[in-house]
């Protein structure tokens, strides 16, 4: 079975249970058509169950192991403790409430990244902002709210931040295009000190920040914002993430991935390096 790494949180665990049991199915010559009809769903139910992308029920997952031949009991508790553990909420799940569910999954990846590599032009990142800051953006997006959900919005946001502060956090990787960084945000305060928070976080081990300045013009990221995380568990493959605007994409498919590996590649090797990033940020202080 799968070594399960220290760390890793159930949105993780889900997506090596669902790939444990697709390997499973494939070993024994199974469509995911007929592994549905056994568990009295469908095709698609099972193809949400193996990406990983849905909770799964003991007594279904009891099931396909005995179709899929697992007889061994040492075999079908450890699949057991796996799906136990996978169950098991998130801290983020006491904002479910405020969470859409396509946001959910993202919290629960980042949680379980080991790297996490991302591009924005709009913002600072969410994991870099300020409280204020932070304050001001959701404040800006959430026309028609009440402040008491604002301000929950931003302590999920401070809690996602803690993140970093773990010894088994992620390394962050992002690259910031120069608008976001100009961008007044909340006003000359805020932003000030936003910019001189980014300048402290620079100096910790497991935070990498470049700029994609104006001066360099198009670039391969004139799509948007994306970004890429990697896992520590060789079975869990990278994920590109996509936000919408009121939607995201999840892709894990190879060529998908390697064809936004190689656009942050490239934007890293045209960006900032990190004294250059230092200098950029404090002239845009200063010009404040």
């Amino acid at each position: 079975m799968t070594q399960i790494h220290p760390g890793s949180g159930p949105t993780a665990l889900r997506i090596l249970l669902g790939s444990q049991l697709r390997r499973l199915r494939e070993a024994r010559g199974l469509s995911r058509e007929e592994a549905g009809h056994l568990i009295r769903g469908s095709e698609s139910k099972i193809s949400r169950m193996e990406l990983g992308r849905v909770g799964l029920r003991e007594r279904d997952v009891s099931d396909l192991l005995t179709f899929y031949g697992v007889e061994d009991e040492k075999a079908r508790s450890a699949v057991m403790d796996l799906l136990s553990r996978a169950n098991e909420p998130g801290w983020w799940h006491r904002f479910n409430d405020l969470l859409p569910s396509w946001f959910q999954t993202y919290v629960g990846l980042e949680e379980a990244a080991s790297r996490i590599r991302t591009y924005e032009v709009q913002f600072v990142p969410g994991l870099l902002q300020t409280k204020e800051y932070a304050r001001a953006v959701i404040t800006a997006g959430s026309a028609g709210v009440g402040p008491e959900e604002i301000e929950r919005r931003v302590d999920l946001r401070m809690e996602r931040q803690k993140v970093l502060d773990r010894p088994d956090g992620p390394f962050f990787w992002a690259v910031i295009d120069e608008a976001a960084l100009r961008r007044p945000i909340g006003g000359a305060d805020v932003m000030r000190a936003q910019l001189e928070h980014l300048l402290d976080l620079m100096r910790r081990p497991n935070v990498t920040i470049q700029v994609m300045p104006f001066s360099f013009g198009g670039h391969s990221a004139e799509g948007g914002a994306f970004s890429v995380l990697r896992f520590a568990d060789p079975d869990l493959p990278d994920v590109v993430y996509v936000e919408q605007l009121a939607s995201a994409l999840y892709l894990d498919k190879r060529e998908e991935v390697d064809r936004y590996s190689e656009v942050m590649e490239r934007l890293c090797a045209v960006s900032t390096t990190p004294d250059e990033t230092t200098d950029i940020l404090r002239r845009i202080i200063k010009e404040n």
